[in-house]
């Protein structure tokens, strides 16, 4: 139990640490967002379940070729706030495109026989 407390800690921490510099500089807020701790976190977290380090290999290209899709939410939702559009519809609307954009990687990926 003390283990998930730690995970559940620790990756509240880092949203929290975005959400709070993001007040202060967005520089240093996107940096710190940009930066893959997510995927670090869970390959450390996967590791430390399992010691398989297959299951960390498989999640990472998994992660890769998701990472495309997720893209758009971070182009479209900037241009719908831009043209004036609510903070919640531009949320909205950018995170259905970007999940029909994941949808459409995976099915990408399956014709080329790639299974995620």
């Amino acid at each position: 139990m003390g283990q998930y407390a730690l995970k559940i800690a620790l990756s509240a921490l880092i949203i929290v640490a975005v959400a709070e510099v993001a007040k202060r500089t967005t520089f240093w807020a996107a940096a710190l967002a940009s930066l893959p701790l997510t995927s670090v976190l869970a390959f450390v977290w996967l590791y430390l379940d399992t010691g398989d380090v297959q299951k960390i290999a498989t999640l990472s290209v998994s992660i890769f070729w998701l990472v495309l899709p997720s893209l758009l939410l971070l182009v479209l939702l900037p241009v719908l706030l831009r043209q004036g559009w609510g903070f919640w519809l531009s949320l909205t609307v950018s995170s259905a495109a970007t999940a029909l954009a994941y949808l459409g990687m995976i099915r990408l990926l399956a014709a080329f026989g790639i299974r995620l």
